[in-house]
């Protein structure tokens, strides 16, 4: 049996340095009062999305992969457990100073996978940033000094962003996305990071946020980093659609999808069996069908393909980022 295309709900979390833009502008629901993250596309144990229709509609998206593995194909058999999260993070303010581990470190250490991630930028306010990797090499204990006295921030790079910018974060880079910015972030399905610097502020619940020192010092790259530069993107084109390679890891590929069709044209999609694909809709609306169904989508939508989908016809003017594992 075949498993149909999944509309899915986010998992939304709200923090000190979140804002309004996901609910005003991306359809996201929420009662909290900023919705800093939604989790779009997550299997993960701490906060999964729901299916919002079929015969799955209300289940986690976990709960139907531990009952249906094979909906991930044949690339997922080879990770202990889902391998992608996909989210939407809008930061109103500076995230903070922080640092994921590798999976080596993760499995030494028994704490699940590493994160490798990707950032697209959606859209950004004029002279954002973000903050990625060391101006010039930087020893431990320089490294150690500048926590100490507040001054990490003067060793950091600093690289303007603009709408359709895409970066590849290596796990062990010291980044951060910087006020202004609405992120789609396209990672390894981990939840571990550790803060370094964090402005000297309290989180919603009017405390500090924790640091995580002497952790971070033992996966951070004190290499300095060179200037990272935007992917040579390379139009396909076929009748009704656009595509470009954004990013392909081993974790993940990460494509920029336009879709043009005029009235009665149709693009035919499909995941085949050795991948799930998603389909996040960034911009624009339109129709799918499949066998006697259909789902309308607008910018915001995220749709789950299982491997070894079904062919979908996709009908409408929308732009998605496309994504495999």
């Amino acid at each position: 049996m075949k498993l149909y295309p999944m509309v899915l709900t986010p998992f939304v979390s709200e923090t000190v340095w979140g804002g309004r833009r996901l609910i005003d502008e991306y359809s996201v629901v929420t009662d909290k009062r900023n919705a800093a993250e939604a989790w779009v596309m997550s299997a993960h144990k701490n906060g999964s999305s729901t299916v919002a229709n079929g015969e799955f509609a209300g289940k986690s998206l976990r709960e139907v992969y531990l009952e249906h593995p094979e909906l991930g194909g044949k690339n997922c058999a080879g990770f202990s457990d889902f391998p992608v999260l996909i989210k939407f993070i809008d930061a109103a303010a500076d995230l903070s100073v922080q640092v994921h581990p590798d999976d080596a470190y993760c499995l030494k250490k028994g704490s699940g996978a590493g994160k490798t991630e990707s950032w697209y930028i959606l859209d950004c306010e004029p002279g954002a940033y973000l903050l990625l990797g060391f101006e010039k090499d930087i020893t431990r204990e320089q490294f150690r000094q500048s926590i100490t006295d507040g001054t990490l921030i003067d060793y950091v790079k600093k690289v303007p962003v603009k709408k359709g910018d895409l970066f590849f974060i290596e796990a062990g880079t010291i980044h951060a996305i910087c006020a202004g910015t609405l992120v789609a972030e396209i990672q390894e399905n981990s939840n571990l990071t550790y803060r370094l610097y964090d402005y000297d502020r309290t989180g919603i619940d009017g405390k500090k946020r924790e640091l995580h020192i002497e952790k971070a010092l033992q996966v951070a790259n004190l290499k300095s980093s060179t200037e990272p530069k935007q992917p040579l993107r390379v139009l396909r084109y076929r009748k009704g659609m656009a595509s470009e390679l954004l990013c392909r890891c081993k974790y993940f590929e990460v494509y920029r999808m336009i879709i043009n069709t005029e009235r009665r044209q149709i693009v035919h999609y499909r995941a085949d069996e050795i991948s799930f694909r998603v389909l996040l809709c960034v911009n624009g609306c339109g129709i799918i069908r499949f066998e006697n169904e259909e789902i309308i989508f607008y910018k915001g939508d995220c749709i789950f393909v299982p491997a070894d989908s079904v062919t979908l016809s996709i009908h409408g003017q929308a732009q998605f980022l496309d994504v495999r594992g």
